[in-house]
């Protein structure tokens, strides 16, 4: 098993020496059962990947070309993250080789932040926000978030999370999802063919979708118009799954009362982006998902889960499904 990681990206998801060997304490049957090894930038991949049946990787900057060459043992892959967008398309992946993603290791920081941000949008932060900036002292008044509605975009593990905390909070939940089946913290469940539905009715909309060709700009204008006047919304899935001129449009006229947005199609977000100077608008720099203390410890035990079951020939946990892209 080789883990590569980037030394330019977060800290918190480099998976160092001293991490594997802690999560190799918690699972010593399996790590006698393993060789790993631990590679950074790629200076060593190419040797490694020589003999490596298991590839464990956060996958930016990831350089894909000849790769069933490059790895002709892999078997399986690992990503440490959720969202599979930044490896797409997934043409490079040889036949045969498992594709794993990291879903539910952000789900409780992330549905957490969820709940936040929809709290924010209900006691109108954003609004005192861009007066703070403005120096503008404008007193606006508001009511608990008990009894509103929140429809949620997209109820995967970390919608679903966030669904569980606003039942929590005595609020009535609405949710998306691509089959329409049923969830236990979802009050009523859509379609997505329905979308608009769940929105009107809705005094916020949180979305959690992954980006994958049917979900790129999936909330588009017409189903921003068609939530209610004043209600507030969040994103905390992908960039690309909103249309964001159409959302600073709806903030800037007044129609939505606010928002608070997690990700972005270009990341870092640019000085010169017109989303820094919207009106009623919170942006968080993609840190929504991020658990600093739990989140390679509980990537790694999701490895080590998935590394029995790889041994027993089962089924690994988080498969990805290539047709669908997550």
């Amino acid at each position: 098993m080789h883990i590569e990681n980037v030394s330019t990206y977060h800290k918190h998801v480099q998976v160092e020496a001293e991490h594997y060997a802690e999560a190799a304490a918690r699972h010593p049957a399996l790590a006698r059962r393993v060789r790993a090894t631990i590679g950074w930038d790629f200076r060593s991949f190419d040797a490694e990947m020589r003999d490596a049946e298991i590839l464990v990787f956060m996958g930016l900057d990831f350089k894909p070309g000849n790769f069933r060459k490059r790895a002709p043992k892999l078997r399986w892959i690992q990503l440490t993250s959720a969202g599979i967008d930044h490896v797409s398309p997934l043409d490079w992946l040889p036949r045969g080789v498992v594709m794993t993603n990291n879903s539910g290791v952000h789900a409780e920081k992330h549905g957490e932040f969820g709940l936040t941000a929809l709290l924010m949008l209900n006691h109108n932060v954003p609004i005192m926000t861009t007066n703070q900036r403005r120096a503008r002292w404008h007193t606006v008044f508001g009511s608990p978030i008990r009894g509103k509605t929140v429809a949620i975009v997209g109820v995967g593990r970390i919608g679903g999370r966030a669904a569980e905390l606003c039942k929590a909070m005595g609020m009535t939940v609405l949710g998306v999802r691509r089959g329409g089946g049923a969830h236990p913290h979802v009050d009523e469940m859509f379609r997505p063919a329905q979308v608009r539905k769940a929105m009107a009715r809705a005094d916020f909309v949180l979305v959690t979708l992954p980006l994958t060709g049917a979900t790129r700009h999936f909330v588009g204008r017409r189903e921003l118009e068609a939530m209610k006047p004043g209600a507030g919304f969040a994103n905390l899935g992908r960039g690309a799954t909103v249309d964001y001129d159409a959302l600073r449009a709806l903030l800037e006229s007044g129609r939505l009362s606010g928002a608070v947005l997690d990700a972005f199609e270009e990341e870092p977000l640019p000085a010169s982006s017109p989303l820094w100077r919207t009106r009623n608008l919170i942006i968080s720099p993609h840190c929504s998902s991020s658990d600093v203390d739990r989140y390679v410890p509980d990537t790694l035990d999701l490895t080590f889960d998935n590394l029995g079951r790889y041994m027993r020939g089962q089924p690994l946990r988080n498969a990805v499904d290539l047709r669908l892209g997550y």
